[in-house]
């Protein structure tokens, strides 16, 4: 059989159609207990209780109508992470929590700092990151300005808990120095945060192979740190009792799908700009992304959307960009009618929520408002 050649698997195209043959890949996983056991035992890091050890706060302040706490924690290996706690200035009940999710953007120098301002404004070096991505916006302390809890932290890999370049194989340093070099030739600057970050990239496959030796996943890591953070945003006094909500765009929303799918804690979920089949990224959308959103093991047992609707009914929106350069339009519309077949299997429906917009891969300020208008609805009402 002849079939069409793809763009990055070429003379290997038929490896898609025999693998199908060979296995059922991407069966339909109906929400509930069962689906989510098996995405748990694929991802791995989910055998202990998540909590924050020796927790500090390192200093505060006030600035832009907020109250802010630095906060470190340590997770149990590695060093420690660094969080800001956003509150609005002057707030004496307690107020709903909700998880601000740092993006992967190919951008591991920062983390937290790309979506959220501390003490001070953010660093020039994520200003053209923020504008591309965010209108501009540091979208945590804006969803904090709303009368929320917000809670930004540094995951593995990212910022506070990144791997020191010095630590990395010599053969990624010397890549990053051929890469330098070619830079240098055409009169290009390069910074110590572009630097590390071409550096990263190369890097998380390495960490990827880590996972696998340890019995685990990129994806079971990250979301395990993320449980850690969300136990501690529960316990805080000046938050709400009871569920707290996630939101991020494209690394920031496979996060929030992650923590969806594994934590009984989130009440309302917003994934941004990481929706899609699987099998609609064949070929040429696998490359740009990260080993969060491919969890080895998932395709025998679900398919994404499967993955970010195993708590369904638990309230959910996802928000499409229908020109979005990473996912095909098709793999985000097959994605937006699984999920609602799955809620709508629940009897609930209406708690699923997918959204369309014009335009590239972002989380807007048109995009922003609605969602942050839909986390206040949901979590108000609880």
């Amino acid at each position: 059989m002849n079939l069409p050649m793809k763009s990055h698997l070429g003379i290997y195209s038929d490896w898609i159609e025999a693998s199908t043959q060979l296995a059922d890949l991407y069966p339909v996983a109906s929400p509930g207990e069962e689906t989510r056991q098996k995405i748990r035992s694929i991802l791995g890091f989910n055998n202990s209780t998540p909590v924050a050890q020796d927790v500090q706060i390192e200093s505060t302040w006030e600035r832009d109508g907020l109250v802010g706490e630095e906060i470190s924690w340590s997770v149990g290996y590695g060093p420690r992470t660094q969080a800001w706690f956003l509150k609005p200035r002057g707030s004496d009940a307690a107020l709903p929590g909700v998880m601000a999710l740092h993006g992967h953007d190919g951008f591991k120098f920062f983390g937290k700092e790309k979506i959220a301002d501390g003490k001070q404004p953010g660093p020039e070096a994520i200003e053209k990151l923020r504008a591309e991505l965010y209108e501009g916006a540091a979208f945590a302390n804006e969803l904090a300005k709303l009368g929320f809890a917000v809670l930004v932290h540094d995951v593995f890999l990212w910022g506070s808990r990144r791997f020191p370049f010095e630590t990395m194989p010599r053969t990624i340093r010397q890549q990053v120095e051929d890469w330098e070099r070619r830079r240098q030739q055409d009169a290009l600057n390069t910074t110590e945060t572009d630097r590390y970050n071409a550096a990263a990239r190369w890097h998380e496959h390495l960490v990827a192979k880590y996972c696998n030796l340890l019995g685990t996943t990129l994806a079971g890591v990250v979301s395990f740190e993320d449980r850690i953070a969300v136990q501690y945003l529960r316990s805080r006094s000046d938050v709400k009792p009871g569920l707290c909500g996630c939101i991020g765009l494209s690394g920031g929303g496979c996060r929030a799908a992650l923590l969806q799918a594994t934590c009984d804690e989130i009440g309302a979920a917003v994934i941004v700009g990481m929706m899609t089949t699987h099998p609609d990224l064949l070929d040429c959308h696998v490359e740009p992304h990260t080993w969060m959103f491919f969890p080895p093991g998932l395709a025998a047992i679900a398919d994404w959307p499967d993955l970010a609707a195993s708590r369904a009914p638990s309230p959910l929106l996802v928000q499409y960009n229908r020109d979005d350069q990473l996912f095909p339009i098709q793999g985000m519309q097959s994605a937006h009618a699984r999920i609602a077949f799955h809620y709508e299997q629940t009897g609930q429906p209406s708690r699923y929520l997918g959204r369309f917009y014009d335009g590239p891969h972002k989380f807007d300020k048109e995009m922003q408002k609605e969602a942050f208008g839909w986390l206040a609805e949901i979590l108000n009402s609880k």
